[in-house]
């Protein structure tokens, strides 16, 4: 390909990959009914409060982003030496891929595009490293709380509770024992023949330490209190009759069944908002509140970056590895 080739093919890309973020973002917002009711819930709240609150939720997103940037450069280190604006735009361009590809997939492209080509392979396997550190904390936390939910609010008998609890525990302990000896999963690609030729790329997480793995896992625990807290907050201000532990452990309730339900994350509200609705509907009659506050922490976590990161991919060259 010509030099002016590549130029109009990245231009392309660049084009269709916004506009087909802009096009999810608008016909979403547009038929987003949850939205419309959450400013009817917004009018039976002081005006200052209202608008505190939600600037204290977009602060945190901020922060909750900033986090998982600092994270991606510290995996990406043994990969490729890259500057804290790459990473920024790295992790921004990936939540814009990420809206419109089925489980978030694309963001692994998205930003992944900004390491070199020979990088890019093990790139993805260390961002993966990142996103089961979040997966293992979003298990643990559910599943013991699945458990506290059906022991508190379900008729079972003390046996069934206790077999439960039993599940729940070992499911949370595999998971953690898992990350923690992540090389297990080079090894087990070892064993299949068909696997045997991307097994180099796996061979980076021979490199993580007990240590390293703490560290990202650690970040990930701040990501997921922030995350948590957009929430607590939200409640504590239009739904303050709501008990409080009982909030808490919902939520991560909540975070368990989206992780595992499969979904592009544009239609991602209508899964939190049914799932949000039932269960909390066990200690609250206010449903068009819970499915309120859902749809505005989807549009502030997810929406917004989507749109910042349609910005940065505007400035990134898909062909050959360039990039501006």
């Amino acid at each position: 390909m010509t030099k002016q080739q590549k130029k109009y093919l990245n231009l392309g890309i660049k084009l269709a990959i916004v506009g087909l973020a802009t096009w999810f973002i608008i016909s979403k917002i547009n038929n987003q009914q949850n939205l419309h009711e959450f400013k009817t819930l917004l009018q039976n709240i002081d005006r200052w409060t209202v608008r505190g609150t939600l600037v204290l939720v977009v602060i945190m997103m901020l922060m909750n982003w900033a986090i998982e940037i600092v994270k991606w450069k510290y995996l990406s280190k043994r990969i490729e030496a890259i500057s804290w604006w790459k990473a920024i735009k790295s992790v921004f361009c990936g939540l814009t891929w990420a809206i419109f590809t089925p489980n978030r997939i694309g963001e692994y492209g998205g930003r992944i595009l900004l390491l070199k080509p020979r990088n890019r392979a093990r790139g993805a396997i260390a961002m993966g490293v990142g996103l089961f550190a979040q997966l293992v904390l979003t298990s643990v936390f559910g599943s013991l709380s699945i458990a506290w939910f059906i022991a508190t609010y379900l008729p079972t008998p003390a046996s069934v509770e206790f077999g439960v609890w039993v599940l729940a525990t070992i499911y949370a302990l595999a998971f953690v024992i898992l990350y923690f000896n992540v090389q297990w999963v080079d090894y087990l690609v070892g064993k299949f023949r068909f696997l045997r030729k991307i097994k180099p790329f796996f061979s980076i997480l021979e490199d993580f330490t007990p240590r390293e793995l703490l560290h990202v896992i650690l970040l990930s625990l701040l990501r997921f209190v922030i995350f948590t807290s957009q929430y607590v907050l939200l409640m504590l201000v239009f739904l303050p009759e709501l008990p409080f532990v009982s909030m808490i452990l919902m939520i991560f309730i909540l975070f368990f069944i989206q992780s595992a339900v499969p979904s592009l994350d544009i239609f991602d509200f209508s899964v939190r908002s049914f799932v949000a609705s039932n269960l909390y509907g066990y200690i609250t009659s206010q449903e068009i509140a819970v499915m309120a506050i859902v749809s505005c922490i989807w549009f502030v976590n997810l929406i917004l970056p989507a749109i910042i990161g349609s910005v940065f991919v505007l400035n990134v060259n898909y062909v050959d590895g360039d990039r501006s």
